[in-house]
């Protein structure tokens, strides 16, 4: 089929949205539009057919290296056919990006995400109780194996949020020659951080109807007052960005060391694993 040649594979809330945002401005790099079609691992994407994710592709320049960016692909265990799908409909000769970050800040920006998509309104700690997402996602050595095994050591590599916030342009090469970039690569600042926790608002019940309709959003801007707008989004946003608690923080910590140890013994001496993870001894 039709590309891609690489993909983002995550994890979420790990930068990819931005990572994703300066491959695609690079020349002689495409990046699909949506960023993340989800393809190989949502079962209702992936009944669209291939027809239909090559069509993704489509707009690409001749010549140019072709990827995505699905942070769904590294969501172990909630969908458990995607390397399968990537082999049999792509084949093993395939660059893969694995960012990371700081595993208890990603659960804190997963939490906020989950928060601001109302798919829960408990604070952070009944929320850990109950949705194992906010640690299993984080779980990177766990996450990326199954990757490693399917598609070999060298077809994979790992960089960090930390990592590419410390030395911006040369993290981005590192990234554009591991995908088969062969020309000058650049950071482009205008373009900035995306899907940023910060900029998050929950979203209201038929939220798509009354917030995000053209017809509605026109009307509200009509009839409502700024001032009263603005209030009313900033009641629906995180004021302060929620700890984790005390009595969780241990464990927490020791399931992240031991899973960080996975994920060295895939990349020894990798500086994305010093960086990402501050807390280790």
């Amino acid at each position: 089929m039709t590309g891609p040649d690489y993909i983002v594979i995550g994890a979420m809330k790990c930068g990819t949205s931005t990572l994703a945002a300066q491959l695609g401005g690079q020349k002689g790099v495409f990046m699909t539009t949506p960023k993340e079609p989800n393809y190989f691992s949502d079962d209702a994407n992936y009944a669209k057919g291939a027809d239909w994710y090559q069509s993704l592709f489509a707009p690409a320049q001749s010549g140019d290296l072709l990827g995505e960016a699905s942070t769904h692909y590294t969501k172990r265990p909630d969908y458990p056919d995607t390397i399968a799908r990537i082999q049999a409909q792509v084949g093993t000769d395939l660059r893969l990006v694995y960012m990371i970050r700081n595993p208890m800040h990603r659960l804190v920006s997963h939490y906020i995400h989950s928060w601001s998509e109302a798919e829960t309104s408990l604070p952070l700690d009944a929320t850990l109780a109950q949705n194992s997402r906010l640690v299993d996602y984080g779980r990177y050595g766990w996450q990326i194996a199954p990757f490693i095994e399917a598609f070999g050591r060298n077809s994979v590599l790992l960089t960090s949020l930390e990592r590419l916030r410390q030395d911006q342009d040369a993290e981005l090469a590192r990234i554009a020659l591991h995908i088969g970039h062969k020309g000058p690569v650049a950071w482009n600042d205008p373009l900035g951080a995306q899907n940023t926790s910060a900029k998050r608002s929950r979203k209201l019940p038929m939220h798509s109807l009354i917030v995000d309709h053209p017809v509605s959003t026109a009307l509200r801007r009509m009839l409502v007052p700024k001032a009263l707008r603005t209030y009313v989004r900033e009641s629906r946003q995180v004021k302060k960005r929620p700890e984790i608690p005390d009595a969780a923080r241990a464990d927490l910590v020791r399931q992240f060391l031991e899973d960080r140890d996975v994920l060295a013994e895939f990349f020894p001496g990798d500086p994305s694993l010093h960086l990402a993870y501050p807390f280790a001894p």
